[in-house]
């Protein structure tokens, strides 16, 4: 997928269920959806729970291969960055980052979320500045997280999107690769950030990490995948 499309796509999602604050706008727990998009109509929908970062509602969906209606409770949360950060000598660089959700430590990819557009855009439509922001997401949170930055003539490069869990939420994740990436200078991690280390793994250490299941997260499991099938890994792993 180019930048126009992975912009287009961002820009669709984001805007179709946030506000500019977030998911919290708007205190009515009924609200009327009636949405169509590529044979799928949302009648309505019911709002349970909705915060900053996501919103729990009930969907009623006419389904384009079914005739009645469909019911499900689903996790709405904001489009995010996955940044697959490579070294010049083409390691890959993983945070250790403590999830609370699971109670465990992980090495992952560098990731975080994309507010949505900002007014200014989603009134001109402007899909250049769209991207524009996207990738300054990406390359935040790749400084931010793993304190790197690209070096001189890198490149982000959009591989795309995944959808984290779709029987559950619409979450996907926007796939970047950056290259290559140096160590950013005077870098102080934030202490707001539950991350506790990071390193660069060659690919062989990649690899004995996915098959000793020490790399679990879905983020990096999907993001080293699409590597492989875009022939972006260095030459050990292409075959």
């Amino acid at each position: 997928m180019g930048s126009a499309g992975l912009a287009r796509l961002v820009k669709r999602h984001v805007a179709h269920r946030a506000t500019a604050t977030g998911f919290a706008a708007g205190d009515s727990d009924r609200y009327s959806a009636r949405v169509k998009q590529q044979g799928w109509e949302t009648i309505s929908s019911e709002r349970h729970f909705a915060n900053a970062h996501l919103e729990v509602v009930t969907d009623h969906v006419q389904a384009p291969t079914r005739g009645q209606l469909r019911t499900w409770t689903i996790v709405h949360r904001k489009a995010a960055v996955v940044i697959v950060p490579m070294t010049r000598d083409g390691k890959i660089v993983l945070i250790r980052q403590e999830r609370i959700p699971i109670h465990e430590v992980i090495w992952e990819m560098p990731s975080g979320q994309i507010d949505p557009p900002s007014p200014r855009l989603r009134r001109t439509g402007n899909r250049g500045a769209v991207r524009t922001e996207i990738e300054q997401v990406a390359l935040r949170e790749l400084r931010e997280e793993a304190g790197y930055e690209l070096g001189k003539e890198g490149e982000l490069i959009a591989l795309g999107y995944y959808f984290s869990s779709p029987g559950f939420t619409d979450e996907r994740g926007y796939f970047f690769l950056a290259r290559p990436v140096v160590a950013c200078r005077n870098y102080v991690r934030d202490e707001s950030e539950a991350i506790l280390d990071c390193r660069a793994f060659s690919i062989s250490q990649i690899r004995r990490m996915i098959a000793e299941n020490d790399i679990r997260d879905a983020n990096t499991l999907s993001g080293l995948t699409r590597l492989w099938a875009r022939g972006l890994l260095p030459g050990e792993l292409r075959q």
